[in-house]
């Protein structure tokens, strides 16, 4: 074994080549990555947006340079979806949160845990607010 190998009980290796920060997908580019570019073979369509939440094989990670300078094949269309900017959460959002995680805190009624489906009684952003029908009834329908 090598001295300082990443072997058994070692310390590891630390690597220049793995970063915990994405950078450009362009050659000897070290720009952090801002933007995902894929492709859609099927509809001959080049797609620009947002950095993806994580690392895709066919996927490209673009810096805003390289971004701003691409061009899709010849054939093709380039299609460049609004990227939102980075806000702070707002202050309604973080109370209806917090008002969320008061409310699933609480025990039940009786000490016994709801069963049954969830009905969706409101909805802010992405979270919803469901309550449970008591076991044995059925749910409004819609």
């Amino acid at each position: 074994m090598h001295a300082g190998g990443g072997g058994r009980g070692g310390s590891g290796v630390r690597s220049a080549i793995v970063s915990p920060v994405r950078t450009c997908s362009r050659t000897a580019c070290k720009a952090p990555a801002v933007f995902t570019l894929t492709y859609v073979y099927r509809d001959s369509t080049a797609v620009l947006g947002p950095l993806a939440t994580y690392a895709e094989p066919h996927c490209y990670d673009l810096c805003a340079e390289h971004s701003e300078r691409l061009t899709a094949p010849m054939g093709w269309e380039l299609v460049r979806l609004p990227v939102e900017e980075e806000t702070e959460p707002s202050a309604d959002d973080l109370e209806a949160l917090a008002d969320a995680v008061r409310e699933a805190a609480k025990p039940a009624p009786g000490g016994q845990e709801p069963v049954g489906q969830g009905t969706e009684v409101g909805r802010r952003g992405h979270l919803r607010v469901l309550r449970s029908e008591p076991a044995g009834t059925q749910p409004a329908q819609e």
